[in-house]
């Protein structure tokens, strides 16, 4: 359980799990007061009973990094997270942008947020598009794991956000596919169902979340020399390119 005084201490924001307590590193310019503030009203806004949940976790999350532009693309009816998300702009000022399929999605999502409906702002299309579209520059982004081709959301969602430290591209409800996420540059938190946290790394050169395995296989030749008796020995990285040694 997240208590009031974790949250001050950026390093330790996360639950104890089965007894092991997962760490996980925030960025620079954390803000301790206002993860405070969010994280206890993301819990009352969600009117729970018992201990707090994954959504109070984002909330504290975003609205600690200063996220300015927050969107979420869901699979279904919006819910806990995006009042969580909501939360976090009150105390940092930001957007709240929730992405749904369609109209009647949209609409019942709005409807299942109530009053606090108002500091949401809902649009209807193709969530991979609009990531690095209309709302490319977004410095925190929640994708939910269970929508249609959420691996390539989430890379989406990489490739558009803020070139910038604070910046952050979270996935929830990820534990039961876990092993679709395996090759991304993630930290995997065993919070509710699960959550991937990816950092944004303004130096990155490359566009895609991906690791790449850039090694490339070969194979060793020896060539010993008839007349001195000496070895010589070669590695041949291209496999398919023929290679004349004179020795």
């Amino acid at each position: 359980m997240l208590t009031t005084s974790e949250l001050k201490k950026p390093r330790e924001l996360n639950p104890k799990i089965s007894g092991k307590k997962k760490t996980f590193n925030t960025m620079s310019g954390w803000s301790a007061e206002n993860a405070k503030r969010a994280y206890l009203q993301s819990l009352k806004m969600a009117k729970r009973g018992k201990e707090p949940d994954v959504a109070e976790f984002i909330s504290a999350l975003a609205a600690g990094n200063n996220a300015k532009l927050m969107v979420v693309a869901s699979a279904g009816m919006a819910g806990s997270t995006a009042l969580a998300l909501a939360a976090a702009a009150h105390q940092t000022g930001g957007r709240v942008v929730c992405i749904s399929f369609d109209q009647n999605e949209s609409q019942e999502s709005r409807k299942a947020l109530g009053i606090n409906g108002d500091c949401v702002e809902f649009v209807v299309g193709d969530a991979k598009g609009l990531l690095v579209g209309d709302y490319k520059g977004a410095d925190f982004v929640l994708v939910d794991c269970d929508i249609t081709n959420a691996r390539e959301v989430f890379l989406a969602a990489f490739k558009g956000a803020k070139k910038d430290e604070r910046s952050l591209v979270v996935g929830y409800n990820v534990k039961h596919r876990a092993s679709r996420w395996r090759q991304l540059k993630a930290s995997f938190l065993p919070i509710g169902e699960g959550l991937l946290v990816s950092k944004i790394d303004p130096n990155m050169k490359s566009s895609t979340n991906e690791k790449i395995d850039r090694r490339r296989r070969g194979r060793w030749i020896v060539q010993v020399d008839s007349c001195t008796g000496e070895e010589h020995i070669f590695r041949v990285t291209s496999a398919n390119r023929k290679v004349e040694i004179d020795v």
